[in-house]
């Protein structure tokens, strides 16, 4: 795939047609009024219309939708706030939290795993805020039932630099060297496993930064490898999008549409979303093992082999969890790159440095206790 077929991918215009439910279509971005959908959600069939055509913007379309006034009530939004500005302020007394991914550290405030942190501090607010239709409608859409939701809050002050364009979470959390690992159609796969979303605590002119978009790019099919170089992030920056939006609304769109937090120019806008990214149920396996016994059952008879030899890093690899998700990133954060150690990278590193049992157990031991936020 070249940048000239990029380029054709995403020259193209939303047909008002193919999005017929839309109340309006900005910047090619449907836009889908609350109070309708709330409406179709009391009716099996609207619902049906409703599923299959955001399926299809998500896909094959522009990748992204708005849903003004999801959360009609925003005195449920100023509540959730209250409890997100309240952790802000806590975090900032102990040093923690403020990472991000895509941009500079103190860019802005950040709130790993907010949606356990709402439930704990207010759970009759976070029952007003989740209990929303057009929520749920939308992780139904793209991702059907089962679904596993994870939130990060994002607050961007002003003056708050950008992020760098990019695509989310799975592959969009590697570095170039490990997507290039995964087969091209795990590439299509991995979009297909998340919904992203943003939920607005307040109301966002685009001089605040709202999240930059390039419609339809989800459809480049090489864009996890290419879209980091020069060609691709100055196209972004030429021809990307941005919306206003108001306190309740909320977007959504596939993990594979380039996109970006944009800077907060103004001198007076805390610019807050409630970041959600939606997880399909299909993304786990049949069996719980208990991996830490299988280490220490198994690394006394590798330690005096050579850790570089693919015998050894094979049965490391059917012994272990390589994948360093679900994690708490507070305990547990980004190491050398977009995403904390595997308990897989962690137990070949003891290999090669050849650590003790006990000092691999011990390491576990914290590691598990690190991932579940002790």
């Amino acid at each position: 795939m070249d940048f000239d077929t990029f380029k054709s991918q995403v020259a193209r215009t939303t047909d008002p047609g193919t999005v017929p439910l839309a109340d309006q279509v900005t910047s090619n971005v449907p836009i889908y009024d609350g109070d309708a959908v709330r409406a179709a959600a009391n009716n099996p069939q609207a619902t049906q219309a409703l599923l299959s055509e955001w399926a299809a913007v998500f896909l094959n379309g522009p990748g992204v939708l708005v849903i003004t006034r999801a959360i009609s009530d925003t005195t449920v939004v100023d509540r959730a706030t209250l409890v997100f500005e309240k952790i802000i302020e806590e975090q900032r007394g102990t040093g923690q939290g403020g990472g991000d991914h895509f941009a500079k550290p103190g860019a802005n405030d950040r709130i790993w795993n907010a949606i356990e942190k709402h439930c704990l501090r207010d759970p009759e607010n976070f029952a007003d805020y989740f209990a929303n239709d057009a929520f749920a409608l939308a992780c139904l859409a793209w991702l059907g039932p089962g679904y596993t939701v994870t939130a990060q809050v994002n607050r961007v002050n002003p003056g708050g630099n950008a992020q760098v364009p990019h695509r989310d979470y799975h592959l969009g959390f590697m570095t170039a060297d490990q997507i290039d690992q995964y087969p091209a159609h795990i590439h299509q796969t991995s979009a297909q496993l998340t919904l992203q979303g943003a939920i607005a605590h307040c109301d966002m002119p685009v001089e605040s930064g709202t999240t930059m978009l390039l419609p339809f790019s989800q459809i480049f099919a090489d864009g996890y490898r290419q879209f980091g170089s020069t060609p691709f992030q100055d196209y972004f920056a030429q021809n990307h999008v941005q919306l206003p939006l108001r306190k309740g609304d909320m977007l959504f769109f596939n993990p594979a549409l380039m996109h970006g937090a944009g800077e907060n120019k103004t001198t007076d806008v805390f610019r807050m979303a409630n970041l959600v990214q939606i997880s399909s149920a299909f993304g786990r396996p049949m069996e719980a093992m208990d991996t830490n016994a299988m280490v220490a059952a198994l690394y006394p008879v590798l330690a005096s082999k050579d850790a570089t030899d693919r015998a050894v890093q094979n049965a490391v690899a059917a012994a272990t969890d390589g994948y360093p998700f679900p994690s708490n990133l507070d305990t547990d954060p980004a190491s050398g790159g977009l995403a904390p150690l595997s308990q897989r990278a962690r137990v070949m590193a003891a290999l090669r440095a050849g650590d003790s049992l006990q000092n691999v157990k011990d390491m576990l031991a914290r590691y598990s206790t690190a991932r579940m936020g002790g």
